[in-house]
């Protein structure tokens, strides 16, 4: 880092991360995820400003220990990478065992330190790691669309003393499905079945929640009286 900051350096530092961070945000706004185009510029503008203001202080640094200037210069980039944390965990949401949010929550942290990189006037490693990011952002995800992924369902069937016998439903779900948990319940007052399963699946990746075809054909079986699926 430069001792002395010109305007023209620090217009510059401004707008490569201002720039970098619009296209991150663009992509994650694109795709619908909590974090876009302006919490995450704020968030790369946030740490430029900051390791500029260590650039800019540099010069008051090493002074005699009696004077009210010697500091630790490095305490404000490290203060913001530490308080980037608390918004990351805030676009992390859990439902139901499912966790989303955490490549926005990675991708707020990075546009951090790309922020400190460019205020910090490393430019050509800041314009690398943009790049970089931009490849993992858009070419890996096309490539991750094809890559097959385990999925777990939970299956409530309530059955009547014409439906199949549990033998039968078990061969059949096992032609598609992996069963993790099988839990029947008998109604001897009614002759019903109440039957809840866990199962998991192999499939490729997709944003879409879709009911698996073998669960479809669940519902044309005679005896079925309700179907309940969850993912």
């Amino acid at each position: 880092m430069p001792l002395h900051l010109t305007w023209e350096q620090i217009a510059l530092r401004l707008v490569l991360a201002l720039l970098a961070s619009f296209v991150i945000g663009l992509n994650r706004d694109e795709n619908g995820h909590p974090a876009g185009i302006r919490t995450t510029m704020i968030v790369c503008l946030a740490a430029t400003l900051a390791m500029l203001q260590v650039n800019l202080l540099l010069p008051l640094a090493g002074k005699p220990s009696s004077s009210f200037v010697v500091m630790d210069l490095m305490r404000l980039p490290l203060g913001i990478l530490s308080g980037i944390g608390f918004i990351g965990a805030g676009v992390i949401i859990k439902h139901e065992g499912n966790v989303s949010g955490v490549t926005t929550a990675a991708t707020l942290w990075l546009v951090t330190v790309l922020g400190l990189l460019f205020g910090g006037g490393n430019l050509y490693l800041g314009i690398a790691g943009s790049l970089a990011t931009f490849l993992v952002l858009w070419a890996l995800k096309r490539i991750e669309k094809n890559i097959a992924h385990e999925y777990h369902g939970s299956l409530s069937l309530t059955l009547s003393g014409e439906a199949p016998s549990e033998t039968a439903l078990r061969s059949q779900l096992l032609t598609d499905f992996g069963i993790v948990h099988w839990s029947p319940l008998y109604e001897p007052a009614t002759a019903m079945v109440v039957l809840n399963c866990e199962l998991k699946w192999v499939a490729k990746a997709s944003r879409i929640p879709e009911t698996p075809p073998a669960i479809e054909r669940l519902r044309t079986l005679p005896g079925v009286l309700s179907l309940s699926w969850r993912e």
